[in-house]
């Protein structure tokens, strides 16, 4: 995969292997922090008495859906199954994915920030909302970064077309 650290050739029939370099790249990295901000959205919401407000819904399967997406994408990189289907354009549906990620929890965010004081008739569940808010907008940052991360690596940094389909496989 162009663009994509730790980008070695697997043959087919080999075993999954690790690759800790992954973890140290612009998107691993990203991904990891998306990981745990994203369990701590998810699980301040389901904390708190979100199945009584609508807008809560929302935020929560926003954060859960992208929280187990991005922990699949993680796996898969980090074991190196991209490499082994190799006929799907893997930076191209992690960008997609994560611009969709960034549009998607940008609405969460606004949703729960704009629930807080209306909904919020327990101390403790408004410090959890508001905590939550202020976790999605991190979270959306962070998805706004690995789509511009993602999508100079689906452009491959600058190498023309040809060369990084030869260089791919």
């Amino acid at each position: 995969m162009a663009g994509l650290p730790g980008a070695r050739s697997v043959s087919p029939g080999s075993p999954p292997a690790l690759d800790g370099s992954f973890l140290l790249s612009p998107l691993g990295g990203l991904m990891c922090a998306q990981a745990v901000l994203g369990l701590l959205v998810w699980s301040l919401i389901a904390a708190t008495t979100y199945h009584l407000h609508a807008a809560y819904g929302w935020v929560m399967f926003v954060s859960l859906f992208f929280w187990i997406l991005t922990l699949l994408f993680l796996v898969t990189y980090l074991l190196q199954l991209h490499q082994k289907f190799y006929m799907v354009p893997w930076p191209l549906v992690l960008m997609i994915s994560n611009a969709v990620a960034t549009m998607l929890y940008l609405t969460a965010f606004v949703t729960c920030a704009a629930a807080v004081q209306p909904t919020s008739w327990r101390q403790w569940d408004y410090n959890r909302r508001a905590a939550a808010s202020f976790f999605a907008c991190v979270t959306m940052i962070t998805y706004g970064v690995s789509t511009f991360f993602s999508f100079r690596a689906w452009k491959g940094l600058g190498s023309n077309a040809a060369t990084s389909q030869v260089t791919d496989h």
